[in-house]
């Protein structure tokens, strides 16, 4: 056996010249893989220079030293890279994404609170963006995605909201403050948009900001998203 089942850490063979090489490349394979913290898991270009130690998941299309390396873990070591192929059951965290991912039957998936054999699963994710104001009134922003069950809408002005108004609601056609509602100006100012009953989307939904008692003029807002989604048993 050259290697370990699991990590595929390289073994000392008997009477091996230079053993240390060895030992060093499974030390590195190690260090990246305990506790993995991936920095990116869309960048298609290898970072240069290549900062030992650090971990990429290769994504498709990736090419210069990552080429050929697709759906593996990039490992930085001594200026090139060392390649993991990730194992059923591996949990990382993506730093630029600042998500928690887990690899099930192939596939890496974030959110996950619990799977079946088959690959059903119940994820819940927090997803994140912005909004610059436009002069008016009602204005939409990213949809609340099909399928899944909304715990809250959070959000916070990270620019100064200015115009006529005096406050603002967030909701949904039909329920233009079921997020909230008399929301502040000010930089800094938030809403947790939390429901009493978690709420279904079976349709997507866009999210409908509105000023009271006035109109916008601009200012820029960061919403999060906080939702459940199902993943169906396969075949």
């Amino acid at each position: 056996m050259s290697e370990t089942p699991r990590l595929a850490l390289p073994l000392v063979q008997p009477s091996q010249a230079q053993k240390h090489v060895t030992v060093n490349e499974a030390l590195v394979r190690l260090d990246g893989l305990a506790q993995l913290c991936l920095a990116s898991r869309s960048q298609t270009v290898p970072p240069d220079p290549v900062t030992d130690g650090a971990c990429h998941l290769v994504p498709a299309g990736a090419g210069g030293g990552w080429a050929g390396h697709e759906g593996e873990i990039a490992i930085g070591s001594n200026g090139g890279w060392v390649f993991v192929i990730p194992g059923h059951g591996w949990r990382a965290f993506v730093a630029d994404e600042v998500a928690q991912i887990a690899y099930l039957d192939g596939i890496w998936k974030g959110g996950v609170l619990g799977s079946s054999a088959s690959g059903a699963a119940a994820r819940f994710e927090t997803v994140e963006f912005e909004h610059e104001l436009a002069a008016g009134t009602n204005q939409t922003v990213d949809e609340i995605p099909a399928g899944s069950m909304v715990f809250a809408v959070s959000a916070r002005v990270i620019e100064a909201i200015t115009g006529s108004l005096s406050s603002w609601r967030l909701g949904t056609a039909g329920a233009d403050d079921r997020f909230g509602a008399g929301m502040g100006l000010g930089a800094g100012s938030w809403g947790e948009g939390l429901l009493s009953a978690p709420t279904p989307y079976y349709a997507a939904a866009p999210l409908l900001i509105s000023p009271e008692s006035g109109d916008f003029a601009g200012g820029r807002i960061r919403f999060a998203l906080h939702y459940l989604t199902l993943d169906l048993p396969g075949m």
